[in-house]
């Protein structure tokens, strides 16, 4: 399985160690729920239907702070996560939105195509690829150099070809898919995405979804029981 540039280790240097001075805060996991709740990111599963803003506002609504940001919209019709932060914590949201992404796309062939010359046109795609973006995209349709880091085929029913993709941020899917069908002169579109990764979040890292944030918000509130709303917020 490939890797995203950050999930690569690098190389810390400790010049020495220090105690914290508790006059200048206190850890993370010690702040009172209330602070938390304006200083947390969500790493949230976003449904399929709403887009990335309507989203963020409902996230906003349940949690009852003052602003809500997230770091790379994914269209309606995407599922998957969507990091998301509260308040204080929306300054690092611009640091998400220039990492690297995965995903898990469905993709149809127009044509019967072996196995084995799909698995090669992946191939050839993987490294530096021009795209234009799609008609309905929120950028200026000019063409654009994007690195994807990795394709893997994970399955396939008939035309039905399921693969993992690894890219630069920016990079369309849908345009990804149509540009396998053409390497493969059988013509291809996508019928379902699901992000995997953003940066350093994946779906074994507290993935959580709207109706878990109500129900541990609502469980701190009415019960005073504060421990699944911490597991919603990371700090």
């Amino acid at each position: 399985m490939g890797k995203l540039p950050s999930e690569t280790l690098k190389n810390v240097i400790v010049k020495r160690k220090e105690q914290s001075d508790s006059s200048y805060g206190c850890f993370p996991e010690d702040r009172p729920i209330e602070t938390h709740i304006c200083n947390a990111v969500i790493n949230l599963d976003k449904p399929r239907g709403p887009t990335s803003h309507q989203v963020a506002d409902i996230a906003k609504k349940i949690l009852n702070v003052r602003k809500t940001g997230h770091g790379g919209t994914l269209d309606p019709a995407v599922t998957g996560i969507l990091p998301m932060a509260t308040d204080n914590a929306t300054k690092i949201m611009p640091a998400m939105l220039y990492s690297g992404k995965e995903y898990v796309a469905l993709m149809h062939l127009h044509e019967d195509v072996e196995t084995e010359d799909v698995k090669s046109a992946m191939e050839r795609l993987v490294g530096r690829i021009t795209q234009l973006p799609p008609l309905r995209s929120h950028v200026k349709r000019v063409e654009r150099q994007r690195e994807v880091y990795y394709l893997e085929f994970l399955e396939r029913e008939k035309r039905d070809i399921l693969f993992r993709a690894g890219v630069e941020k920016g990079t369309y899917i849908r345009r990804l898919c149509q540009q396998i069908g053409g390497e493969l002169k059988a013509g291809a579109h996508m019928l379902e995405l699901r992000r995997t990764k953003a940066g350093g979040f994946t779906e074994k890292d507290n993935l959580v979804t709207l109706q878990d944030l109500e129900d541990a918000y609502a469980f701190w509130k009415e019960e005073g029981n504060e421990k699944f709303l911490r597991h919603c917020l990371q700090p």
